[in-house]
């Protein structure tokens, strides 16, 4: 419950000033994530949202890629609040 107040607290700050900024569809992509992965806890067999989460991780992991060349001090700040964990880049 402690990570959806934080979310919520980023999320009202973000919305006032920049919807398309990488932070704020890395935020968007983290609650949908965590939003499926609660509904497929309890539907095990539910294989086209299992697909959609799928697609939802790999979006997500693009744009923390994109993040952590661009710049790695906003990267780890938002990995931080965000808890989630560091990706390996290649």
């Amino acid at each position: 419950m402690v990570k959806n107040s934080l979310i919520s607290v980023i999320s009202q700050k973000e919305n006032e000033e920049n919807r398309g900024s990488v932070e704020f569809q890395v935020l968007s992509f983290t609650t949908k994530i965590r939003r499926l992965t609660s509904h497929l806890k309890l539907h095990k067999k539910d294989y086209s949202s299992q697909r959609g989460l799928r697609k939802i991780l790999g979006k997500r992991q693009r744009l923390l890629a994109y993040l952590s060349k661009k710049n790695r001090v906003r990267y780890k700040e938002l990995i931080g609040q965000l808890d989630i964990r560091e990706t390996k880049t290649r």
